[in-house]
């Protein structure tokens, strides 16, 4: 494959821009896994720089699943109406959406755990290693490896994107807003199935 070739590849692949996915590639000697991990940091640099600023603006979106027993309503958010408007901002709004009808999350990020939830998961790990018959200091460290996996299966932002399981939708996010240039969150979701609770 041409170094034109691989340019455009990763420009579709990533989102980014020409400049930006030609100096990764520079940067890792053209390889292309490489020149992503690249890409990806940098992009999760620069969404930094913008996750500290407002986002007021924005739009609430469905998901119905094709069987019409499943749906979600997501309100997602951004810096401007402009963006709210725009086709790229749009989809990742229906894919999250479509992600939550997927994957069940209960929390939008980690903060949103209630501590005394997180406590008594830890302790019902913990006495579960304990009769399992490690020792207790294994146990502890058992409890919190098994806790992080909890975390990940019950927060949309720590879950693998249904659609790539190799980001979360937090990172999604992250390129997001690297590619569109403004702070994205998400603000709330509900998500009702039918005789669910």
């Amino acid at each position: 494959m041409s170094q034109i070739e691989l340019i455009k590849k990763l420009r579709s692949a990533t989102g980014a821009g020409m400049m930006d996915v030609k100096k990764a590639l520079e940067d890792a000697g053209w390889d292309e896994e490489k020149a992503i991990q690249l890409l990806r940091e940098r992009g999760a640099m620069k969404a930094a720089k913008k996750a500290g600023r407002e986002a007021r603006e924005g739009l609430v979106t469905s998901y119905i699943h094709h069987n019409q027993r499943l749906g979600v309503l997501l309100e997602i958010n951004c810096e401007t109406d402009f963006v709210a408007r725009n086709e790229e901002f749009q989809k990742l709004a229906k894919d999250i959406a479509m992600h939550i009808a997927m994957m069940a999350p209960k929390y939008v990020s980690k903060e949103e755990i209630p501590e005394e939830e997180l406590k008594k998961e830890l302790e019902i790990y913990k006495k579960a290693a304990i009769a399992e018959g490690k020792p207790e200091q294994i146990a502890e460290k058992i409890a919190e490896g098994r806790l992080k996996k909890y975390i990940q299966e019950v927060v949309l932002l720590e879950q693998p994107f249904v659609k790539d399981d190799k980001i979360t939708v937090g990172e999604l996010i992250q390129q997001a807003i690297a590619k569109i240039g403004e702070n994205i969150l998400v603000r709330r979701f509900c998500r009702f199935e039918l005789g669910g609770e």
